[in-house]
């Protein structure tokens, strides 16, 4: 009896065990695919990022020399797939199917395609999506243009600083070159071309002309692009440098009602003008209304003085200067006693027999009871 009990134990068991669903080894994906760019050439420096949807696994996968990806081992699910290239996204897929049905896990990044399926998208046509694509290619050589243009700036405005205006104006050169249409560019050419002439004109005058020239016709392609009054303020200086004193006032009218809250600077460098060009009435009064808009400019008086004293007659051996005059010089060492002007604001005032007179800085004596 025993012994049939452990038989009948046995099978049940034995039925138990192939009752049990066989344990078979997780299977897996294979992806692949090919990546292109919008020229059609293959993606060969790219990434492919499958992230599971629901468990957040990610398999990188790199791209070979034809554009190809693949890799076996991914398990089924959705996933969100992104193309990158050197870090930024390319283009990317949300919810693919990855089964274990290899024809069906092929996942092509055509960017051609792409950007005709958005431009169709849009309504675009195909005239209009080549005046898209030429529009980006122009805003792609435009920033290209640009950085060279700041580097060139850069380069010119370092060489300015250490004073070698040849190769400033070899840079500014270049940069007219690579884009004409910036009165930037042409105003820094200018100033390039007037720090060359100041240098050219301590050993040769007449090539200083012609350098500053050059230097003018840079501030006029600056100012037909732009009118700004800092351009006529230099064209206005290198006008004056080639003895053009007319064309030079104008050019500081210009830069004046441009920018009238520096009138009283532009009013003052006519009268700089007037002064090297011998016209000595004319700055007598422009240096009257320097001093009427700013009454405390010190260098006006002693430009007024000067000016004035030109107009000064002999009497026997006795120099005679208009009224006015040793009040000018006066006011200039009252403003500025140790002014840059100082001492030769004195030896003037000595030439016409005046005295410095000026209380400035100085308290008044107390009268005696």
């Amino acid at each position: 009896m025993m012994k049939r009990s452990l038989v009948v134990v046995l099978f049940a068991m034995l039925v138990a065990a192939l009752c049990v669903p066989p344990v078979f080894a997780q299977a897996t994906g294979t992806v692949k695919g090919v990546c292109k760019d919008a020229s059609g050439q293959p993606i060969t420096d790219g990434v492919v990022t499958y992230t599971s949807t629901e468990t957040g696994r990610k398999y990188q996968l790199k791209t070979n020399k034809k554009g190809e990806f693949f890799s076996l081992g991914i398990a089924p699910g959705k996933y969100n797939v992104v193309l990158t290239r050197n870090g930024q996204e390319v283009f990317h897929f949300n919810n693919v199917p990855v089964t274990l049905d290899e024809e069906n896990n092929v996942l092509n990044f055509d960017m051609q395609k792409e950007q005709a399926n958005a431009a169709k998208g849009q309504g675009l046509t195909a005239e209009q999506m080549k005046a898209q694509e030429e529009q980006k290619a122009k805003v792609a050589k435009e920033n290209l243009n640009i950085k060279a243009l700041n580097e060139k700036l850069a380069g010119a405005r370092t060489a300015m600083q250490a004073g070698q205006f040849d190769q400033a104006v070899q840079q500014m050169t270049e940069a007219t070159q690579i884009d004409p249409n910036k009165d930037l560019i042409w105003y820094t050419l200018g100033e390039a071309y007037s720090g060359q002439g100041k240098q050219t004109a301590k050993t040769d005058r007449a090539a200083a002309k012609d350098v500053y020239q050059k230097a003018i016709d840079a501030y006029q392609k600056a100012i037909a692009i732009k009118p700004v009054a800092d351009y006529y303020n230099n064209l206005a200086q290198a006008q004056a440098a080639v003895g053009q004193p007319d064309e030079a006032i104008k050019s500081y009218q210009q830069a004046s009602q441009l920018d009238p809250t520096r009138a009283g600077m532009f009013l003052f460098n006519i009268g700089a003008v007037q002064t090297n060009a011998g016209k000595v009435d004319d700055a007598i009064e422009t240096f009257k209304k320097v001093i009427a808009a700013d009454p405390n400019r010190a260098d006006a008086y002693y430009q007024l003085g000067v000016n004035m004293l030109g107009k000064a007659t002999l009497k026997g051996d006795k120099m005679v200067a208009p009224d006015g005059t040793a009040e000018a010089f006066q006011k200039y060492l009252e403003l500025q006693p140790n002014g840059p002007y100082a001492q030769s604001a004195k030896d003037l005032l000595a030439s016409i027999g005046s005295s410095v007179e000026t209380t400035y800085g100085k308290k008044k004596a107390a009268k005696s009871k």
